[in-house]
């Protein structure tokens, strides 16, 4: 019992933790390219921003390893002898937080590699608008054709930006969704198990499933008719 207490505590801290570093993170890609540069070039801000991250990323690799280290302690008392025959709970308890504990290692692993690709990215095009801005110095030229590559290199920088915040978004609805679906199906076997156990909690669940059929064909019925008709009253 204290095991499995120390692990959801450890867990709703990884939580909270990995929801405050992503946030941390998204700060960062959807701040504007002008912005960072900006930041980059005072100290203390970007000594900030920069302690706060690597702070963070401690602080969760430590809560991780702290967790493997619960569970593999959960994993020695199932082994147990006597254990593990008796009491077959534990071995989905254990499981279960298996898991969420892959789980988590997976999406502070992601968040932190999209952040290091971003802050790459960002390093090299603002390297590039650097030696531009140093050739435009030197060369005390300021000519069309310069001021047309850099808009062009501005407009490439912000079709960048708008980019990869779609795709930030789009793997962020892929990750709930998939989180979602994940719910749904240890609630289904849940209910499984739940029904196997007791036969007219399985009988209510058919029947309930039965109506559902029955209604959705109804309703599919309702539906083609109003069509068809909406179609000859349209064509007549």
């Amino acid at each position: 019992v204290n095991l499995r207490k120390q692990a959801r505590q450890l867990e709703n801290e990884l939580d909270l933790k990995l929801v405050s570093f992503s946030k941390l993170c998204t700060s960062y890609s959807s701040s504007s390219p002008d912005q960072r540069m900006r930041d980059s070039r005072s100290d203390s801000l970007g000594s900030s921003h920069d302690n706060l991250l690597v702070a963070m990323t401690t602080e969760l690799d430590q809560l991780l390893a702290n967790l493997t280290a619960v569970n593999d302690k959960m994993a020695e008392y199932t082994s147990t002898p006597g254990v593990s025959s008796h009491n077959a709970g534990l071995m989905h308890t254990l499981q279960r937080h298996r898991d969420i504990l892959q789980d988590y290692t997976h999406e502070f692993h992601k968040i932190k590699s999209n952040f290091y690709s971003l802050r790459e990215r960002e390093d090299l095009l603002g390297s590039v608008h650097r030696d531009i801005e140093s050739y435009k110095s030197s060369s005390g030229v300021n000519n069309r054709r310069t001021e047309l590559f850099l808009k062009e290199h501005e407009h490439l920088r912000n079709s960048d930006r708008l980019i990869d915040n779609a795709i930030s978004i789009a793997m962020a609805t892929k990750e709930n969704i998939t989180f979602q679906r994940g719910m749904l199906k240890s609630i289904q076997t849940r209910v499984t198990t739940l029904a196997n156990r007791f036969p007219a909690i399985n009988s209510l669940i058919q029947k309930i499933n039965l109506r559902k059929r029955r209604d959705s064909i109804i309703l599919g019925v309702v539906i083609g008719v109003c069509t068809i008709l909406l179609l000859l009253y349209t064509f007549q």
